[in-house]
């Protein structure tokens, strides 16, 4: 009879392990639901962002070229201007550093 008192515990055991396997597994479904409605929230968010940009660069742009601003020469200048403080900022970053080792 000591078998069966040992296989009954071990089947009482291997039951309360699955069921809380079954309630972590509830949870985290529960999780995986709240973060899908969350992302799905937040990429309509951001379409709406991304909407509004447009209509404020479209307005941005009429108001630009009423006042005889060439919209594209000023963002070509910006992005001159970005790519230069980039180098500059590499160049410092990399002279700040510790000491280089002279080439041969």
């Amino acid at each position: 009879m000591v078998g069966l008192g040992d296989t009954k515990k071990k089947i009482e055991k291997m039951i309360s392990a699955a069921e809380e396997l079954y309630e972590k597994m509830n949870q985290l479904r529960a999780q995986v639901d709240d973060l899908r409605s969350k992302v799905e929230q937040t990429s309509e968010q951001v379409d709406a962002m991304e909407h509004d940009l447009d209509e404020q660069r479209v307005l941005i742009e009429r108001m630009a070229r009423e006042q005889g601003i060439d919209v594209d020469e000023v963002l070509a200048e910006a992005a001159i201007e970005d790519a230069d403080a980039e180098d500059s900022a590499e160049t410092s970053g990399a002279a700040g550093g510790s000491a280089a080792e002279p080439e041969d």
